[in-house]
């Protein structure tokens, strides 16, 4: 009776094609609740909005509002206050309507705070239980309960403001902010509790902190007047800048008699005015305390810091502004010399005060000679050298020899390490004038040996003439204590006459290898130094420049700038009245001469490289070319020789290096950039293939061939005119 509904609500329904029931939260007949049926609590109802329809645990993850609220509790039996104002945070979860309630830290409070209420859903007071809190339920100015404790919300951040005015809320003004009356009667207690004075602060960690590990070293000297001999005594002050205390350490002297003792004064702040009274414990304090009641009051004193430190030792330590060279001080009772210090504290002091002056003090004797050590003379068995050992210990030792030179100097690859000079005798025999030999000086072990050239219908058998050693310089004493003065590299050069155990050989030529190192290696031989050469010469020739000129410019009537070697020699000899040797006129010919060169065959080189290319099969010219065009960014068709050799040797280019650098300057246009097209095209032997070469003829120097005479020249023709150029300037 008095329904006005009567429809039957849709139970079954189709999910995914699947029949199933779809109504077990749907009422019965009229809309009425089919009798034991519980309903599931609501949710928060949200606006649908633009794009897409994602439910609100997705849309609003990691999203909370935020309200500011206080609640009361009561404070029984205590009469300083009745109750208690609490300010929390309420945080409601968007994604699943989870409340958690939060009370932040108070100092001092002495109650528990933090988590009030974990998150969790809340329901409502009664008689609405079997619902929860939803967003709608939220509002500024408004009281909530939660578990029957009722919540003041006063406010909110602004981006609940703005979430709530989304939703159609209309909020409320913030509500005041009440206060806590006892905390705000504790907090006028304790601002009326100033201390008389400002605490006495002593840091010493920011001092420790930015020089700990750094340590001032002094050298001192100590004239100790109890000793016996009153000899000084070293000493080494550590200053310790981290904390300004000091220690000592003494050097003990070997075979003073003095016991070795760890330290001469252990770490610590070192008084000025010491010895001082030996004082109570507890007299020498950091703070100074005074007890104001004694102990009259409950047996128990009230003690406060002295202001005035009426009872304070006054101690003044050495501080690092104290120390200095020359400066003298006060080691309980010992006067110490501060005599020179290390580098780190000269820095120190250099930088903080500005000094400079760190003359030390001079207080070391100056030690004594060193006696000349006498050998006696050599007696004749053995080497020199092997007698010298036997004097230098109890037991004999074989010579040592220099395993660096060794290994610097032995013979490596292409490079022989080994002077070789042509030679005659010098006699006036007519036999052996025509004679010749070969020297050749090794440089790993400065030693000597001697070849004679065989020669045809001479009737002296060719071969070795002095087995390999060192030899030694004529008009030394046999047996003597010093040692024996050898033959070095420096005494071979061309035109130099040598005795080799009484044979005098007069050097007259020397090979290329010989010539190359000598001057690559002028700061040792001074014949082969052009600059020695050329100060030599200025030295002799400058008074008379004109006149040399005169004479160098009829040498070349045909005005060519270039003479022959053997007139340049010729005048050479001339201007110097024989004071230059045959090795330093050779030395100048060889510095202004005119060189041969020999211009490669294009066609012959990339020949070579085809050859090269097929027997290795390499086929890769496209790539190649690619790569080239593509680090070509410009696209001018030429790229830098380095680059072009780079790209080369990553595709592993089986042609050798000197071939690879020789074609690529080949390739080169004015500017020195290589034209990478014509380049590749002339390597394809697949499309560009040039038939097979001949052997091209270059004439080559036989450097080792010293059948002919006279004794080979070293160029054929000499720029005077930048030798005078050198010695007087150009002419204006």
């Amino acid at each position: 009776i008095g329904k006005e509904k009567f429809h039957k609500s849709q139970h079954w329904g189709y999910c995914n094609n699947v029949a199933m029931l779809v109504g077990e939260d749907k009422p019965g007949i009229g809309g009425e609740l089919i009798p034991g049926q519980k309903l599931k609590p609501k949710y928060s109802v949200f606006p649908e909005g633009m794009g897409s329809d994602a439910p609100a645990w997705v849309a609003f993850d990691k999203q909370v509002l935020s309200f500011d609220a206080y609640f009361e509790e009561e404070v029984p039996d205590k009469n300083q206050e009745l109750y208690r104002i609490r300010h929390c945070k309420i945080y409601f979860y968007l994604e699943d309507d989870t409340i958690q309630v939060i009370e932040p830290q108070v100092k001092n409070s002495g109650i528990t705070q933090g988590t009030i209420v974990r998150r969790h859903r809340i329901p409502l007071p009664p008689p609405h239980e079997d619902q929860f809190y939803t967003i709608d339920h939220f509002n500024i100015n408004i009281d909530v309960i939660l578990y029957a404790r009722r919540y003041k919300i006063i406010d909110c951040d602004q981006f609940t403001k703005n979430f709530l005015r989304k939703m159609g809320v209309r909020l409320n003004p913030p509500a005041d902010r009440p206060d806590d009356p006892y905390t705000k009667e504790r907090q006028k207690i304790l601002d009326n509790m100033k201390p008389l004075r400002p605490y006495e602060r002593i840091d010493t960690l920011k001092q420790f902190l930015e020089h700990n590990g750094q340590v001032l070293r002094f050298f001192c000297v100590w004239d100790d007047p109890e000793s016996m001999f009153h000899d000084p005594r070293e000493l080494v002050l550590h200053y310790y800048l981290s904390d300004d205390t000091i220690d000592m350490k003494e050097i003990i002297p070997v075979n003073s008699g003095r016991d070795a003792v760890p330290l001469f004064l252990r770490r610590d702040k070192l008084p000025k005015y010491a010895p001082t009274g030996l004082y109570q414990p507890g007299t020498i304090t950091s703070r100074t305390v005074l007890n104001v009641f004694g102990k009259s009051v409950g047996n128990k004193g009230c003690y406060i810091l002295d202001n005035r430190k009426t009872g304070a030792v006054h101690q003044e330590f050495y501080r690092d502004s104290d120390l200095k060279i020359g400066a003298v001080i006060n080691v309980w009772g010992r006067k110490i010399i501060l005599c020179d210090c290390d580098e780190f504290t000269k820095e120190y002091y250099r930088t903080k005060y500005g000094i400079e002056d760190f003359t030390p003090v001079p207080y070391k004797a100056p030690p004594p000679p060193k006696p000349e050590k006498m050998f006696p003379p050599y007696t004749g068995f053995g080497s020199e050298e092997d007698s010298l050992c036997s004097c230098m210990g109890l037991l004999p030792k074989p010579p040592q020899k220099d395993f660096k030179k060794f290994m610097e100097k032995d013979r490596s690859g292409m490079e022989s390490n080994i002077l070789r000079f042509l030679a005659k005798l010098v006699t006036d025999s007519p036999i052996d004038k025509d004679r010749k030999f070969i020297i050749s000086y090794f440089l790993s072990d400065d030693t000597i040996s001697v070849f004679e050239h065989i020669q045809r219908n001479t009737g002296i058998l060719g071969g070795k003439f002095l087995e390999r050693g060192r030899i030694k310089k004529p008009g030394q004493e046999l047996f003597k204590s010093e040692p024996s003065e050898y033959f070095k590299a420096q005494n071979l050069f061309v035109g130099a006459r040598v005795c080799f155990h009484g044979h005098n050989f007069l050097l007259v030529d020397a090979d290329e290898y010989t010539f190359n190192y000598m001057e690559k290696h002028a700061n040792e031989f001074s014949m082969a130094d052009v600059g020695v050469i050329l100060k030599k010469l200025k030295d002799i020739a400058e008074p008379r420049s004109r006149e040399i000129r005169q004479v160098f410019a009829a040498t070349d009537p045909e005005h060519t700038k270039v003479i022959e070697y053997d007139s340049f020699r010729n005048l050479i000899v001339s201007i110097t009245d024989g004071a230059f040797s045959e090795h330093e006129i050779m030395t100048l010919g060889r510095y202004y001469g005119v060189k041969d060169e020999y211009e490669m065959d294009l066609h012959f080189l990339l020949a070579v490289a085809q050859e090269q290319l097929k027997k290795k099969s390499f086929e890769n010219f496209e790539q190649l070319s690619a790569v080239l065009i593509y680090n070509d960014r410009e696209k001018c068709g030429v790229l830098p020789h380095e680059m072009c050799r780079t790209i080369c040797k990553s595709f592993k280019l089986p042609v050798a290096d000197d071939d690879l650098q020789a074609l690529l300057t080949m390739f080169e246009d004015d500017h020195k950039q290589v034209e990478y097209k014509k380049f590749v095209d002339g390597l394809n032997w697949r499309k560009n293939q040039i038939p097979a070469f001949q052997t091209i003829k270059v004439p080559l120097k036989n450097e080792d061939d010293w059948t002919g005479q006279p004794p080979s020249i070293p160029v054929k023709m000499i720029k005077y005119l930048l030798l005078l150029d050198d010695l007087f300037g150009k002419e204006e």
